[in-house]
């Protein structure tokens, strides 16, 4: 089969492009780059997703009120801890106890998920192996 044949065979006379056109040598209704496009403007300058809104900015009066309001709202949370007989030094102990938990919590996933790779099974049916719920 000739190529030139093929070629032509594909190519309609007001629809045809080639892969690197000269000058004004496309013809009208030729292939564009996307032909299927249903947005009008394809090659549109960039828009952020994070624009900011008119009705969102706010002055700088606005936003220390807000953060003022903010600042109360936190110190009468705390004032009523005080009073529920919260310390700083107790929520800090069991902060850092948290931490803990959570970074051996970690490493035993870790371990989990390496004899499941040397076992070839999944974490799930080491779960039940080991007699762990999958909630723990």
């Amino acid at each position: 089969m000739d190529t030139e044949q093929s070629d032509e065979s594909l190519c309609s006379a007001n629809n045809c492009s080639s892969s690197t056109p000269e000058g004004n040598s496309l013809k009208k209704g030729a292939l564009k780059r996307t032909p299927f496009s249903r947005f009008k403007k394809v090659n549109s300058s960039f828009k952020s997703p994070l624009q900011v809104a008119d009705r969102a900015k706010v002055s700088t009066e606005e936003e220390v009120e807000e953060l003022k309001k903010r600042r109360d709202q936190l110190d009468t949370e705390i004032a009523q801890l005080d009073a529920e007989g919260y310390r700083v030094e107790e929520l800090e102990h069991h902060i850092d106890m948290l931490h803990e938990y959570n970074d051996i919590k970690d490493i035993g996933q870790m371990l989990l998920g390496r004899i499941a790779a040397l076992r070839a099974t999944t974490t799930r049916e080491l779960y039940s192996h080991f007699g762990l719920e999958l909630d723990d």
